[in-house]
């Protein structure tokens, strides 16, 4: 299977403003601006991008996010006066030819001269909502599925728009984006799912010890992460 990348995006973190007067500013690097030409690529992500949470985005199972450009009409159709554009919703890769349905966790992808392996499902914040002035944002999109996805960087190297995304290693077919994420929110959860998905070695660490809670019985609320303070 093969996908394409169409653009790259990085961002630095800035203070982002709220429009409602009501909240204070917060630190973010969810604006990203398209990158021209090679750009390396690090364990820890792109080169020229940042993460002003760094307890929940970034980290090496979260090194670089992937975004199907194929949503994009969607979410403009859902949302006529948004504008939403590659890299709106503050990935760094945005790709054509995959979405969460075709990707699956673990798989290894060859772009450029790297070597890159998904780890989990984007979990929406926030944030998001907020960059764009709607508070329901992340929620429809945890709920939609159209999430994106996160990978971890095996090879180091160097990557450019346009370049191809090659399938090298699919070690857990049954296990897709689509799939994980259902698992992790659907309501009421399924606990043999919860153990499947909690058994995949490809999956990050944070989501395996999410699931591990909550198969021990702990009750996980997302609340916090798609309202945030002040909500």
């Amino acid at each position: 299977m093969q996908g394409r990348v169409v653009s790259i995006q990085v961002g630095r973190v800035q203070a982002m403003v709220s429009s409602d007067p009501g909240r204070p500013a917060w630190n973010s690097g969810i604006i990203k601006t398209a990158v021209a030409g090679d750009i390396e690529v690090r364990e820890l992500g792109l080169v020229g991008d940042e993460q002003a949470d760094l307890v929940h985005h970034g980290g090496s199972d979260k090194a670089i996010l992937g975004y199907a450009i194929d949503h994009y009409p969607v979410w403009n159709a859902e949302h006529p006066d948004a504008g939403f554009a590659p890299g709106g919703f503050g990935e760094n890769l945005t790709i054509a030819g995959q979405d969460e349905s075709t990707c699956c966790i673990g798989d290894i992808y060859r772009i450029g001269t790297c070597l890159l392996q998904i780890s989990q499902p984007r979990q929406p914040c926030w944030k998001l909502s907020r960059r764009w002035g709607l508070p329901q944002l992340a929620a429809d999109v945890q709920r939609s599925g159209r999430t994106g996805w996160y990978f971890r960087v095996l090879q180091q190297g160097h990557i450019a728009a346009g370049q191809n995304i090659e399938l090298v290693d699919r070690p857990h077919a049954d296990i897709s984006v689509t799939w994980a994420s259902r698992v992790m929110h659907s309501k009421p959860h399924d606990l043999a799912s919860d153990k499947i998905l909690c058994d995949c070695a490809a999956l990050s660490e944070s989501w395996k010890l999410t699931l591990a809670k909550r198969i021990g019985g702990h009750a996980l609320n997302d609340e916090p992460r798609l309202l945030g303070p002040n909500h």
